[in-house]
This record gives structure tokens, C-alpha cells and sequence, in this order.
């Protein structure tokens, strides 16, 4: 089975970081092909980072080499509708997988984010999924993105003050860490805080992993049905439905296959 992981941003750095995650949660016989955005902004921390990053993500699933499975590395989930569009392979978002998880394992938790500004974009993405009966607060650390790569960084402290804080003012019974960037605190913070401690990325790969196994494809009846032929103009012309690679045909690998039978 082939999944690929996306970085939306053009940090490499963040992007073996995931790929550390993935690999060591991932079954036997699971690919991991990694891939960094090679357009965009270092970190997406607003709604125009965010924007800017889904070409990037349609570049890497229209143009790249094909996969079972894809999943968009970015706690923001840039355009995961999108993504669904042009390919009848599952495509994952980090943040609905780790909060799906996160109601597997407790019926309340906490997301612990970066900045302000992503907090409230991680609580509309709350309200999207529909998880506003499971998810106590969004708690931000005022920690941007790129300083939880610095080795001398205070991130680690706040964080985990924050997620004390979760437990005891919001009665969460589980964090769900709100970028990926804080995956490989996962271990500590569950052994320090006692409750489930959930990772988009690794959440991620194992729905993944389960979805191809059980041959399910991403429907194409409806409003994910593959983007309607129309010209587009100016810089985005080569963004033309007909331009773009789409995955109709594509088929899961021999191994997914033989896994789901």
C-alpha cells in the first residue's frame, strides 16, 4: 500500500518530521512517500497561507506519482475538498482524522494550537466536522509554527502548559495536538498528562491504511464528482480540469488489494 504525505508548506524540515511520525505508526508492508510543497509559504498560519498552499497540494495529486492514499500534512486540512475532487483515491485530513480519533478514546477533548489566529481557525473547523459536542476549547500557545523546529525553543513548556490547563479548566479527557508540528511530543505528553494524547498525522495514516483495505474509493456522485471541464484564465490556466492529471483510472496498488481481499 502506497500513501503519500503531503506537506502543504515548503519546510522540509516539518516535512520529515511527519514522515518520522507516519513510518513509525504504520503497518508492515506500508509505503510512505513523502513530499514537500515546492510552492507557497514556509508555514501556514492564516486564511492566505492557507489558500496559497492548495495548488501545491493539487500539484502533488494531479502531477506526482499516483498513491492508495493521500494525506494533506497540515492541521488546516487546505483543500481537502478539493483534493477529493481530482483523485477517487481517500484523501485524509490531519485535523478530521485526529479529531475523529480523539472521540474513539474519550467523549471530550481539547485541541492545543499555535497562534491565536489558528485557534480560531481550528474552531471553525470544529464547527465543520461537526465535533462542537466533543470539543471542550482550542487552546493557542502563542508558539508560531517554525519555532517549534529550534532547539533552544520554549514551545515544548507551553504546550504542555496548556494542555494541563485543558485538563483541568475545560475537563478534557484527551488533547488532540493542533499541528503537526508537535507530533513527535506525543509520547512525553501522554506519559506526563495520563489521557490520550492524539496526533493528526498518525491518526491519519491508520484510517488511511483501514479505508483502502476495505477497497472503499472517495465517491464520485455528487460534489466530489471529478471538476467539470471549463477553461480557466491568467495564471491559473494550467489549473484547467483538462490540464490536470486526474486520477480516474487510477487503481489501488497490487498490495492494497491484496490486503482488502
Amino acid at each position: 500500500m502506497l500513501i503519500k504525505l503531503i506537506n502543504p508548506n515548503t519546510t522540509s524540515a516539518m516535512t520529515e518530521l511527519m514522515g518520522d511520525t507516519a513510518r513509525t505508526v504504520a503497518a508492515a508492508g506500508t509505503d510512505i512517500v513523502l513530499a514537500t510543497s515546492r510552492s507557497g509559504a514556509a508555514s501556514i498560519e492564516g486564511h492566505y497561507d492557507e489558500a496559497l498552499s492548495i495548488l501545491g497540494v493539487i500539484d502533488e495529486i494531479a502531477r506526482g506519482k499516483p498513491a492508495d492514499a493521500y494525506i494533506i500534512g497540515c492541521f488546516g486540512d487546505p483543500g481537502l475538498l478539493a483534493a477529493r475532487e481530482i483523485t477517487a483515491s481517500p484523501v485524509l485530513g490531519v485535523a478530521e482524522s485526529a479529531m475523529h480519533a480523539a472521540t474513539f478514546v474519550a467523549t471530550s477533548f481539547s485541541i492545543i494550537t499555535t497562534l491565536e489566529r489558528t485557534r480560531i481557525i481550528s474552531e471553525r473547523l470544529v464547527r465543520s466536522y461537526g465535533m462542537q459536542n466533543h470539543c471542550r476549547s482550542v487552546r493557542a500557545t502563542d508558539v508560531p509554527v517554525l519555532e517549534l523546529e529550534k532547539p533552544n525553543s520554549t514551545a515544548d513548556a507551553a504546550i504542555l502548559a496548556e494542555c494541563e490547563k485543558a485538563l483541568i479548566e475545560d475537563r478534557a479527557q484527551a488533547i488532540v495536538l493542533g499541528c503537526v508540528g508537535m507530533s513527535n511530543l506525543v509520547e512525553r505528553l501522554q506519559h506526563r498528562l495520563g489521557v490520550p494524547v492524539i496526533d493528526g498525522v498518525a491518526a491519519a495514516v491508520r484510517f488511511a491504511e483501514g479505508i483502502v483495505g476495505m477497497g472503499l474509493r472517495t465517491s464520485k456522485v455528487g460534489d466530489l464528482a471529478y471538476p467539470l471541464p471549463k477553461a480557466y484564465a491568467g495564471k491559473l490556466a494550467e489549473y484547467a480540469p483538462a490540464s490536470l492529471k486526474l486520477r480516474k483510472n487510477d487503481e489501488p496498488s497490487a498490495l492494497a488489494t491484496a490486503i482488502g481481499s
